[in-house]
């Protein structure tokens, strides 16, 4: 299938290339060749959105009227559906993602829920809430209500590894809340969000100013939204190290913040769990190259069964299937870029130089001089104080930890300043979920479950983040409080 990228940026209801005339290449990691180009905007074009998008919460009525919303965000699911291959595509080339994730959690999953869900719960969300009438400071009665109200303007800053998935549960949730958006998509995969900006000007009621897209090879352009006092919440989705930048770059303005940081998440397997069963979730670490946040990167093994599993881990890493991205069987695809590989690699070095023993992978594979791949990495004999048990590589390297007894387990597993994501495997399902409520993270699968959707709160503890995405909790995120109380009118 052919894919024909959108190239401008969406400014203020406008679709426009840079002020400059300036792009920047996009680049297909799987084969290192440019598949293009895209706007490279400077921070005029930011400031210019961030006024599109003041000027579009404080002059219309997209922050009150509820019915409207909804209209906008299902004319833009549709239009999203009616785009859904060329999307699929387009992901593939830019990110680099096999083709199996974007059955699942890389599109199909996120463009069948994540605007669905959000225009669904405006008529149900509660709005206001009425409080008994109580005596106010004169003695007299009140009557009182809680109100809850968009935030303003927000700041959407995307990562680049599931950049569909995270763009589209931020904006369904921002625009089902009232609130407008500029969106600041990761410069290694712009194409998806430029097209959700064509999208939403060519086929939505979506007034002008209400959703910007701006790209930039210019990070310090994306802080820009950081800085402004015209916006009100940044929603971040990234790297722990840039979330504490935005938290420090934004107190100046005392700026709200949402942050979706990194993670490094441990599987814990009983003594009792089915060791086949629960170390073939090991291979999660190699989905997309590794390149989520909530990918389980360390595994702890019981010290009593633990050549057992490593043995199973060797077999399961020896056949991960890899490769071209385009391929239908592979579940792991390229780094991002050249720099993301390296910073791989020199993590795996990291690991042999501390004495972990690299029991598989560890390389650029040989068959793929081109592209930006590195093989499936398994490590063994690790300790928690090791780098490669406490940072996140953002690669496809799974650690393997033995502990002693369940109290070991968990001290290991929350052993970590992350806390984002995990897992429980255990032959009972009453001890899996009595360890699970043990480990500090925001998410965690017990026996094999998946706590992810569009109506699931997800963020972390710790360095993981601040707040929650998805869910209810998702749309208090971006919505303020209000308390109203007046004389009660007596019966």
């Amino acid at each position: 299938m052919n894919v024909t990228p959108e190239t401008r940026m969406l400014i203020d209801g406008k679709l426009v290339d840079a002020d400059s005339g300036a792009t920047f290449e996009n680049v297909n990691p799987a084969t290192e060749e440019v598949l293009g180009t895209v706007a490279d905007a400077s921070a005029a074009e930011m400031h210019r959105a961030i006024g599109g998008a003041r000027r579009a919460f404080d002059e219309t009525d997209w922050s009150t009227n509820r019915a409207f919303r909804k209209r906008c965000l299902e004319q833009l699911q549709a239009a999203i559906e009616s785009e859904r291959e060329e999307m699929r595509e387009e992901l593939i080339l830019e990110v680099g993602c096999p083709r199996m994730t974007t059955n699942g959690p890389q599109l199909d999953m996120p463009v069948d829920h994540a605007l669905r869900y959000p225009a669904q719960l405006i008529d149900e969300f509660e709005w206001e809430t009425n409080l008994p009438d109580a005596p106010g400071m004169q003695g007299d009665l009140n009557s009182r209500r809680v109100v809850k109200e968009p935030v303003g303007v927000v700041g959407a800053i995307v990562p680049w590894n599931f950049p569909v998935e995270v763009t589209l549960n931020k904006l369904g949730q921002v625009l089902a809340t009232g609130n407008t958006v500029v969106l600041k998509p990761a410069p290694d995969t712009p194409w998806n969000a430029t097209r959700l900006g064509r999208l939403v000007a060519e086929h939505t009621d979506i007034p002008p100013g209400v959703m910007n897209v701006v790209t930039s090879s210019d990070h310090l352009v994306g802080e820009e939204l950081t800085l402004s006092p015209k916006v009100d919440l940044i929603s971040f989705t990234g790297s722990t190290a840039v979330g504490k930048r935005i938290m420090e770059k934004g107190a100046a303005t005392l700026k709200r913040v949402f942050l979706e940081l990194g993670g490094k998440s441990a599987t814990i397997v009983l003594d009792d769990a089915d060791l086949p069963t629960a170390t073939m979730m090991g291979m999660g670490a190699c989905f997309h190259a590794g390149q989520g946040c909530a990918i389980q990167t360390r595994m702890l093994l019981p010290r009593s069964r633990y050549d057992e599993g490593v043995e199973l881990l060797k077999t399961m890493f020896a056949a991960v299937p890899y490769g071209d991205p385009q391929r239908e069987d592979v579940i792991m695809g390229p780094l991002v870029s050249a720099k993301q590989r390296d910073r791989v690699l020199g993590y795996i070095e990291k690991g042999v130089a501390e004495g972990a023993t690299l029991a598989l992978g560890g390389g650029r594979p040989p068959d793929y001089p081109k592209g930006w791949y590195v093989e499936p990495t398994l490590f063994t004999d690790v300790d928690n104080s090791m780098t490669i048990a406490q940072e996140e590589i953002f690669g496809p390297v799974l650690v393997v930890i033995p502990y002693e007894d369940e109290d070991d387990a968990v001290r290991i597993a929350n052993d970590s300043v992350y806390g984002l994501s995990g897992g429980v495997f255990s032959a009972s399902l009453e001890r899996s979920l009595a360890v699970a409520r043990r480990v500090r993270t925001g998410n965690l699968s017990v026996n094999g479950g998946t706590p992810y959707g569009a109506d699931l709160p997800f963020g972390g503890y710790k360095h993981s983040g601040i707040g929650r995405q998805n869910g209810t909790a998702g749309f208090d995120q971006y919505l303020e409080i209000k308390a109203l109380a007046w004389p009660a009118v007596a019966t």
